[in-house]
């Protein structure tokens, strides 16, 4: 194992003080029902995913299955979270909220009992008034649970939104629509299948539970020390090793994972004080870490919950959405290498002595098994096409193998953590989406989403790059105050229709709201990902921020690229697509020299304090044309735009070599 100042158990979690605010400290009795709710979820999905309805004689209607699975886990919420962080009673549930829990229990088991008069009866528009009341009831349920566990920023917007359709004549300019009773909107919302039960709903129950519990039991059985002890194997003895294994061990474990925080808790506390360990800034190795823990969420095969729903949202296979982000996901973590090895260049920062690091032998001896168990869900998603049932099996071998290994083999207090932890994330998931569901059964209610997308090309007058650019910044901007997930469903349904009307392709401008939603982790003034790694680092988390937005700078022009020619993303001729690939490879390679002054081959950009500047610029200017596909958009095809970039790039990087050739000359001269 890497010697570090701080040594990593492989199975990393938030900060001991973080989850005590967060989360209560459950007795007995409630843990014991924690692990209920859990094991009743897991069960329910299992049952319905595998079609076990066939065999015991009882199939659930879906609308009922989503009212048990909520039934389950929304009365959670109130007992995991407290009204407010470290507000309150922690080491125990207070009767208010055991009272919250039971009214959403019974509400929503109410609801199961009857969901075949739901059906039937079309309770949405005409429930009877018992009906009604408890809609009303559930209604406030359910923003009170997105509130604790989500925050105060999704809450206002779920609630603002979810009562939108009630004073819709009162709206102004596009916002203007039809008002609807207050009857007719709560029943709408609980008995509907477009807004609390509809689409995030969805996707949570019968596709992303089963690659939670997959990443859950992954971080249980030792696969984040199994990944960063391969890292530093392959990587750590070379110059800035330790950055370059954060990316490796970082992008392999958060695409398992699928989450930000997770990824920079679960790798940071090893390659942030082995980056320190060998002259990275503080702030420069948090950076690296919050960069490399965001990419990992963009990279197949796990992308995170967002991704699930933008699949069950197009109706299209999951592994469609993988396989398209494949090449913007290599281009950005080759963006992030290249920029670490030229930091390193530079600086002359050394790798990690091999005495220091594990043998590959010894790592892939000792955890082979998280290989195997990463392949047959590779299969089973690819070539099997079971991407429902693919993690449970994946999850089913983890876990058998796992208990004839010795270093990581569970007891039972172990298996009762994995059962707590993939609770906890179960309903914080449930709550959130449950809350984001009301925002599209409002739009959906009052018939906003076409008008809204008409409006939005009228007022970019039909240009196609001014609501790109509209696009991007609200993206960020939703992004900020929203999880990923809500701030893609809101513009999914406003303004993904906008986009594709004026030719794009579907799939792009569904991935380019996910890329840009994302950015907020590393951008300041948020850029939580970037805080969150600056803590484990000791450094200041706008500094931090700024570091991470300089190497993560392709994440800002790569949805740019492949929206503008879905080549990119797979979507054209084999010809097309090998040669966007390669120009964008070749232009991600300048553009990373270029913010890091050190080009490969040539060295430092910064030998002439008069040519400095221009030469960084030149390359820069470069490596966005290179990069850049051509069409009908952009108004140039492919080979003129690569011809151009050579016009900016060649004088540049030619100018750079003969000014260090000139350097060395006269170094070797003084000597």
């Amino acid at each position: 194992m890497v010697e570090t100042s701080a040594a990593p158990t492989g199975d990393a979690a938030p900060p001991a003080d973080l989850d005590q605010l967060r989360h209560r400290q459950l007795s007995p009795f409630w843990w014991t029902v924690l692990l209920g709710a859990t094991f009743a979820s897991v069960a329910m999905s299992i049952y319905v995913i595998f079609n076990l309805g066939i065999t015991f004689g009882y199939v659930p209607l879906e609308t009922e299955y989503f009212y048990m699975m909520v039934a389950v886990l929304l009365p959670l919420a109130f007992v995991l979270y407290p009204p407010w962080p470290g507000v309150g009673p922690m080491d125990r549930v207070p009767w208010y909220d055991i009272l919250g829990a039971a009214a959403v229990f019974g509400v929503t088991f109410w609801f199961v009992l009857n969901s075949i008069d739901i059906l039937e009866s079309g309770w949405e528009f005409l429930a009877p008034p018992e009906a009604t009341f408890l809609a009303f009831v559930l209604w406030a349920l359910v923003l009170e649970a997105t509130r604790r566990a989500g925050g105060m920023s999704i809450f206002v917007i779920c609630l603002l939104i979810s009562v939108y359709p009630v004073f819709a004549g009162h709206a102004p300019g596009i916002l203007s629509g039809q008002s609807v009773a207050w009857t007719t909107t709560a029943n709408y919302h609980m008995f509907g299948t477009e807004s609390v039960f509809g689409i995030p709903l969805k996707a949570f129950a019968t596709l992303v539970i089963g690659f939670l519990i997959f990443g859950v039991a992954l971080q249980h059985t030792g696969g984040g020390a199994f990944f960063l002890n391969l890292a530093f194997a392959l990587l750590g003895r070379y110059r800035g090793g330790p950055a370059k294994v954060a990316i490796f061990a970082s992008g392999l474990m958060g695409s398992m994972s699928g989450s930000v925080i997770t990824n920079v808790l679960t790798t940071g506390v090893m390659t942030i004080p082995a980056m320190k360990r060998v002259g990275f800034r503080p702030s420069y190795a948090a950076g690296v870490e919050a960069c490399a823990s965001t990419g990992g969420v963009l990279m197949p095969p796990i992308m995170g919950a967002t991704a699930f729903i933008m699949a069950t949202f197009l109706e299209i296979p999951y592994v469609t959405i993988a396989i398209a982000a494949v090449i913007p996901s290599i281009l950005y973590y080759l963006a992030l290498f290249i920029q670490i090895d030229a930091y390193a260049a530079r600086h002359e920062l050394a790798g990690l002595p091999p005495a220091d690091l594990p043998r590959i032998a010894t790592v892939m001896k000792e955890g082979w098994y998280f290989v195997a168990v990463f392949v047959l869900l590779i299969v089973m998603l690819i070539y099997m096409q079971q991407e429902a049932q693919a993690p449970y099996y994946a999850t089913a071998l983890l876990l058998l193998i796992n208990q004839t290994m010795p270093r990581h083999r569970w007891n039972l207090r172990r298996l009762f953590d994995f059962m707590a932890g993939t609770g906890r994330l179960f309903t914080e998931l449930a709550a959130i989406l449950a809350g984001i569901g009301l925002i599209i059964g409002s739009l959906s209610l009052t018939g906003k989403v076409g008008s809204i997308a008409f409006d939005l090309v009228s007022l970019a007058g039909d240009s196609v790059l001014l609501l790109l650019l509209m696009g991007a910044v609200t993206s960020f901007i939703l992004g900020i105050g929203m999880t990923v997930t809500a701030a893609y469903i809101f513009l999914a349904i406003t303004l993904a229709p906008a986009l594709t009307a004026g030719g794009l392709d579907l799939l792009a401008v569904h991935l380019f709201m996910l890329y840009w939603g994302m950015i907020s982790y590393i951008t300041p003034p948020v850029a939580i990902g970037a805080f969150t790694a600056a803590s484990l680092a000791g450094a200041n988390g706008m500094r931090t921020g700024l570091e991470a937005m300089r190497l993560g700078a392709i994440i800002y022009f790569v949805p740019f690229f492949f929206v503008l020619n879905p080549a990119l993303i797979g979507h054209g001729s084999p010809g097309e697509v090998v040669h966007v690939f390669v120009a964008a490879v070749a232009g991600t390679l300048l553009i990373a020299a270029s913010l890091q002054s050190y080009l490969l081959g040539v060295g430092r950009l910064d030998t002439s304090p008069v040519l400095h500047w221009p030469i960084r610029v030149g390359l820069c200017l470069a490596g966005i044309v290179m990069a850049l596909p051509g069409g009908e958009i952009v108004g140039y095809t492919n080979a003129e735009l690569n011809l151009a970039a050579i016009a900016f790039g060649v004088p540049a990087i030619v100018s750079a070599w003969l000014i260090n050739r000139g350097a060395r000359r006269h170094a070797a001269a003084a000597e």
